[in-house]
């Protein structure tokens, strides 16, 4: 049987996906909007930051590895498509990082 090659018939397309850019639903100081987040940050962070990490989808370890809560808010800035960079990520969690965890939380409380 003679070889018969398959002709293209259309350019293969390429698929640009939009999204809008949001912001966070609360401010790293707004830290008596839910009594709850504030009491266990305050108290219990670590707790707070393993449910933050395992609601993310990542593992309960997460927050006590170093450097590791940057980049869990850069994962949760980038999952709701919310503006900033790991900069501001990083000074956020090194400045003050249980205004940060409670802003995390917060985040993922209203965005379900």
């Amino acid at each position: 049987m003679p070889y018969q090659a398959e002709s293209m018939t259309s350019q293969p397309q390429m698929t640009v996906t939009s999204y809008t850019v949001s912001h966070w639903s609360s401010d790293v100081c707004d830290c008596c909007d839910d009594c709850g987040i504030r009491l266990c940050g305050a108290f219990i962070p670590c707790i707070l930051g393993c449910k933050v990490a395992q609601d993310n989808g990542d593992s309960c370890c997460l927050p006590f590895l170093p450097g590791a809560m940057v980049a869990l808010r850069t994962s949760i800035r980038d999952r709701y498509h919310i503006n900033g960079s790991v900069c501001d990520d990083w000074v956020i969690m090194t400045c003050c990082s249980f205004c940060g965890l409670c802003q995390l939380a917060r985040e993922q409380k209203a965005r379900g």
